[in-house]
């Protein structure tokens, strides 16, 4: 998981999330809510300066370790994909 994360993370320059809530919810996962700045593409060049993107991770967490992670670009999706309101 770690490698396959760290390879996307590879393909920005300066981007940053900065974590804005965390939830833990009923059935165990960790949803962080995050806004992500600065980034652009190495190789696409896609600037992502321009833009406020208020994206999201699920953590499924067990005996100590991520298991599951979920990336969402768009925090809205996340919260209705697992049913929340923001």
């Amino acid at each position: 998981m770690a490698e396959a994360f760290g390879g996307w993370l590879r393909t920005w320059e300066d981007v940053h999330f900065e974590a804005e809530e965390y939830r833990e919810l009923d059935d165990g996962p960790v949803l962080v809510l995050v806004h992500i700045t600065g980034g652009r593409g190495k190789t696409s060049g896609l600037d992502l300066r321009e833009v406020r993107t208020e994206g999201a991770t699920l953590f499924d967490i067990h005996g100590g370790k991520v298991t599951r992670l979920v990336l969402y670009y768009r925090g809205d999706r996340a919260l209705a994909d697992l049913g929340l309101t923001s």
